[in-house]
């Protein structure tokens, strides 16, 4: 690959890593995600014509591995819910610039053998979400009554199938599940799990998000604190999002993920492709940019490289930074329609 023909925004960041949402629908309604009141019975989901198909994410990848992307996330919605996805997996992993393949699920359908297929056709690692191991919390959170024991099997799942070092995400609502921290840390020390705390965000419009209801990553390491001291690592890469501690008895490490207290916006090397072909360059974004219709149109590669490039090159995306000054009052894409 040419350095010399890397992206690079408004701010000099580059594109390393791109976020596909591979589906927007989801089993579970998460309270601060898919709220049933309007992810109901009546919503409109995106038809089967207008998901990008397995092929048409692969050209994109391809094109988007000669701007930089080397790094793959699999997302949604819940990405498990799209059939046969281990075959958009091997098509993936096929592609000789592409040197890590991730996939964020809530877990529900994370069988063993789905995570044996996973990783056979080429997933390196595998993220899962949990947000407290009280089953009364966690299903008042899911909104389905998903019961916990099903994504503790998941996770087991994901280790034995060597889909390692498992992550598992916890989003901190203050009232909520904040009593769940420290059963989490002790559930996870000791079993190579990385357990990952995240300050509760404003994705999207649905969610009635209110900052009073953020429990900030000072107070979460406080809280973790108090019982298992806990000290800073360095980072694994520029522009990693969570901040790396590690238990200082050894019981493994834990991470942070804090972009409503201590955003991170000035390393962000992050595009977002919906389930439908929008590129989006930020989490936060109002608006994306439709690829699908130049990759279902008589458009060459070399013209939709340009039209990415144009759209990065424009890019002044810091959505965090500026709600940190309270200047930020803007209707933003749902979290499942571009993933986390």
């Amino acid at each position: 690959m040419d350095t010399d023909n890397l992206l690079k925004d408004k701010y000099s960041r580059e594109m390393h890593y791109l976020r596909i949402s591979v589906t927007d629908k989801c089993n579970f309604r998460c309270t601060y995600c898919m709220p049933k009141n309007i992810f109901n019975s009546e919503y409109k989901f995106l038809s089967r014509e207008k998901l990008l198909t397995f092929e048409e994410i692969v050209r994109v990848i391809k094109i988007f591995t000669k701007l930089g992307v080397s790094k793959i996330r699999l997302t949604g919605g819940e990405p498990l819910a799209r059939k046969d996805l281990e075959s958009l997996v091997g098509q993936i992993s096929s592609i000789n610039e592409i040197k890590d393949i991730c996939l964020t699920t809530n877990g529900s359908l994370l069988t063993r053998k789905k995570a044996h297929a996973l990783k056979s056709a080429g997933l390196d690692r595998i993220t899962i979400s949990l947000d407290s191991l009280d089953n009364k919390a966690f299903k008042q959170i899911n909104d389905v009554d998903f019961p916990v024991e099903r994504i503790l099997e998941a996770i087991d799942s994901a280790q034995e199938t060597g889909l390692s070092p498992v992550k598992v995400n916890m989003v901190v609502k203050r009232g909520v599940n904040d009593h769940s921290i420290t059963p989490m840390v002790e559930y996870f020390r000791n079993t190579g799990v990385i357990l990952r705390f995240i300050e509760y965000m404003d994705v999207g419009s649905s969610n009635n998000w209110d900052k009073t209801d953020v429990m900030s990553a000072l107070e979460i390491i406080k809280s973790i604190n108090e019982n298992y001291p806990i000290s800073p690592l360095e980072q694994n890469y520029h522009g990693e999002v969570a901040k790396r501690w590690k238990f200082d008895d050894g019981g493994g490490e834990i991470g942070i993920i804090s972009s409503v207290s201590d955003p991170f916006c000035g390393a962000c090397s992050r595009a977002r492709l919906s389930a439908e072909g929008e590129m989006y360059t930020c989490l936060f974004a109002s608006l994306g940019f439709n690829l699908r219709r130049y990759i279902r149109g008589n458009f060459s590669d070399e013209y939709i490289e340009k039209l990415i490039r144009e759209v990065w090159e424009k890019r002044d995306d810091r959505y965090s930074e500026l709600r940190a000054k309270n200047v930020i009052n803007l209707k933003k894409v749902e979290m499942s329609y571009i993933g986390g």
